[in-house]
């Protein structure tokens, strides 16, 4: 059962959806505001230092820990849908990553829909890519890692390095992924009752605005489900055993498992969606940021 700090989430989560469900015709304004205080669930990491900067022409925020290996750089796609969420709102979570990898963390304010539709979003995480190679940081140094929509923009860009003849990232790591456009998992409604923010109805309105008018729901790059993962990096997934988008996590762990890639999936008991953001703050958040952790230094 969560005790009161490690239901947090949750209870942000349903904050959310009242207001969401009060204000039915909200903007894309009023729910970038609203996502942006997806911030609220962690807290500071300590020995860690922010540097604002422009990477490959995208902006983006460093987390800096103070003993990191500068040769080492995660790039931190954030959640949002596509649409909403930011570099600040996930900066805080994406410090708790780089203090326990050891390694500095590049978050992303890549282009959002429905403004920028796909492919914008996976263009920009391939441009700061190959801008952290030319400035000297080694492919296998790299590594993509993402929630939600982020994670799945953390799977579907190093489809798209590859496709592009690219040298490849050492690893990969995806919160909640939302994998799948066509929102047919079974645990949308095995777990509705269950899932504080997540719903069918508000995922179809998020693809429809990442997909614009022209691209696919069965796409391999926007729907991963699609893609042939061979040859492709280690991949570590994880999720919250009652959130909505369980089922997108297992799918895209066995379609990995299909292609012999070294994949690990960890499902945590009575988490919410992305429940690492409740890093320093949930003995849950931490123990999984640390086992990642473990994992990725085991490479």
């Amino acid at each position: 059962m969560a005790n009161k700090e490690s239901d947090f989430l949750r209870t942000l989560y349903q904050n959310w959806s009242e207001r969401m469900a009060a204000d039915p015709e909200m903007s894309i304004e009023g729910l970038r505001a609203l996502f942006d205080e997806w911030g609220k669930a962690t807290l500071e990491a300590e020995g860690v230092c922010y540097k604002s900067d422009t990477v490959g022409g995208v902006d983006a925020i460093w987390a800096l820990p103070v003993d990191a290996d500068k040769a080492k750089v995660l790039i931190f796609t954030h959640g949002g849908g596509f649409a909403v969420g930011s570099a600040d709102s996930h900066r805080k979570l994406a410090a708790h990553f780089a203090k326990a990898l050891g390694a500095n963390c590049l978050v992303l304010n890549y282009r959002l829909a429905p403004e920028h539709p796909y492919p914008a979003q996976i263009d920009d995480v391939v441009a700061v890519y190959k801008a952290l190679i030319a400035q000297g940081i080694s492919a296998e140094n790299i590594s993509t890692i993402g929630d939600s929509a982020g994670g799945n923009l953390a799977i579907s860009s190093v489809l798209k390095m590859r496709e592009l003849g690219l040298a490849l990232p050492g690893s990969v790591i995806a919160m909640s992924p939302w994998i799948d456009m066509e929102t047919t998992g079974v645990s949308l409604q095995s777990n509705a009752a269950t899932d504080a923010l997540v719903s069918a109805e508000l995922l179809a309105g998020m693809a429809g605005m990442f997909l614009g008018e022209s691209a696919s729901a069965s796409d391999p790059l926007t729907n991963p489900l699609y893609a042939d993962f061979k040859d492709y990096p280690a991949l570590y997934i994880t999720a919250g055993s009652v959130e909505a988008l369980l089922d997108d996590a297992v799918r895209i762990h066995e379609k990995a498992e299909e292609s012999s890639v070294n994949t690990v999936l960890s499902i945590v008991e009575g988490m919410q969606h992305v429940f690492p953001f409740m890093a320093g703050r949930a003995s849950e958040a931490d123990a999984e940021i640390e086992k990642i952790a473990a994992w990725y230094k085991a490479l």
